[in-house]
Formats: C-alpha cells, structure tokens, sequence
C-alpha cells in the first residue's frame, strides 16, 4: 500500500472514530441530537437529592424513601468537605452523579436541592449544561442570592467561615456570576418558607424564570421552618407532584 493511500485510511478511520465519539457523548448527555433538546417530561428518571451546608443527609433521606415509595429511583449525595468547602467542586460531584445515573440507564434527572444544595444545582446547570439532561429541578429554602448569616460570617469571622460559607455571603464572586436568567424551557420550582430562620431573607429563594412558591402563599397557617422543609408533609406533597408528569405549574391550593 502506498504512503499516500495508508494516510488516506488513517484519516477517514479518523473521522470514523470523532463521529462515534460525539454520538456517544450526545447519549451520555441525555440528548437526542446535537441542538440542545429538552429531556421527555413523560419519562421521568433517576432523582438526585443535594443536601446544604454542612452535607447532612438525614432529612433527604426520609424525602428520598418517600420518593422511592412512589415509585422513583433516588440517588442521596454525599457532599466533599462535609458541605462546607468549595460549591464549585460540589456541583462537580453532582454531575458525576448524573452521569452515574445515565450510564446506567436513566433517561433523565430530577434535581432536589435543600437549602446550599440548591446553590450547587443552580451552578451545575450553569457549569455542566445541566439543562440537557435534567427533566426537572426543585430547590428548597435555597440562598440562591446569598443568605445574611453567610456574609456576617464572612465579614465578622472570616477564619470561622469555610469557603461554602463565604460564597454563600450575599454579592460574593461566585453568586454574582450566576446572576442571570435560568436556560430556557428548564422547569424549576423553588420553594421557601417565611417562617425561614436560616436563610434571610427567605426570598432570596426566588429565581428569575422559576416557578416561585412561598409555601405560606398556599398555606397561610403553615409554621414550617428552614429545617423542616424538607420533610414536612406539605412540602412532600407539593414536591411529588412537581417530579410528576403533568407541565410544571404554580401550585393553587395547600396539599
């Protein structure tokens, strides 16, 4: 075989091998094609909860057993840094987790962010194009810009503060860079208590392009606090049906 001909062959067998790969990572991402499509909102898939600061996994866990009750397959994070460190490295972890659960079959994720956690998910859909391959994201009690206890740490104690704790100040570097609208077509519902004793203001839960829920809208005698939501009955409630297949829409009456 000539030089010029086995370089010919090198090249297609080049070719051959990128387009394989870029269909690869297209299915590895959820995506049907190259355009960005939406995941199906009538197959729901893996459920992956992201605890707060502090990494603390016991209230999801009771939302995860509900959840696998209806009949959902629920991934539990363990955070790195005992949720305290970087949230970038956070979000990291997130997306090894969807992979994880797109390898392994899942046609799409659902994202349950509680309180920082919610941070995590709004900087992994920003950071790993999360809107490719989750169906929907729900974020409860979340400082999505910043909570005060966060920046009095950071100005007051700042040896005291880990780095979660200062990119959790409101106007910090990190928060400042996500100050922009959610990718279009993302279902999101964000919900947060006034009763919030953590996280103030309470609404600073409240994202553009979200559909925003403060719970004592629906359900004005609600004494829910921050450490409550996520296994109070009536946020439960709210979030099975949110995860559901019916279009994401503002709830109208107290569950």
């Amino acid at each position: 075989m000539s030089p010029r001909r086995r370089l010919l062959l090198l090249g297609v067998a080049g070719l051959a091998v990128t387009a394989l790969l870029i269909v690869l990572g297209a299915r590895l991402l959820g995506r049907s094609d190259a355009t960005g499509a939406r995941p199906d909102q009538a197959r729901p898939g893996t459920v992956v909860l992201v605890p707060g600061y502090g990494g603390g996994r016991a209230a999801l866990s009771r939302l995860a057993d509900r959840l696998e009750a209806a009949g959902r397959t629920t991934v539990v994070l363990t955070l790195p840094g005992d949720g305290t460190g970087d949230l970038l490295t956070q979000a990291d972890t997130l997306d090894s987790a969807v992979r994880d659960a797109l390898r392994h079959g899942a046609p799409s994720v659902d994202v349950i962010g509680y309180s920082a956690g919610g941070v995590v998910a709004r900087l992994w859909v920003d950071r790993h194009h999360g809107a490719q391959v989750a169906r929907r994201i729900v974020t409860l009690g979340s400082p999505l810009h910043g909570a005060r206890i966060a920046g009095a740490g950071a100005a007051l104690a700042p040896d005291a503060c880990p780095q979660a704790c200062r990119e959790l100040a409101p106007g910090s570097d990190l928060l400042r860079r996500l100050d922009g609208p959610l990718p279009a077509g993302l279902p999101w519902l964000s919900i947060w208590t006034q009763d919030d004793e953590t996280v103030q203001p309470p609404d600073s839960a409240r994202l553009a392009g979200a559909v925003n829920v403060p719970l004592q809208s629906i359900c004005p005698s609600a004494r829910v606090g921050h450490g409550d939501l996520p296994t109070d009955p009536k946020v439960t409630a709210l979030v099975l049906t949110a995860l559901g297949t019916a279009p994401l829409t503002a709830p109208t009456t107290c569950p």
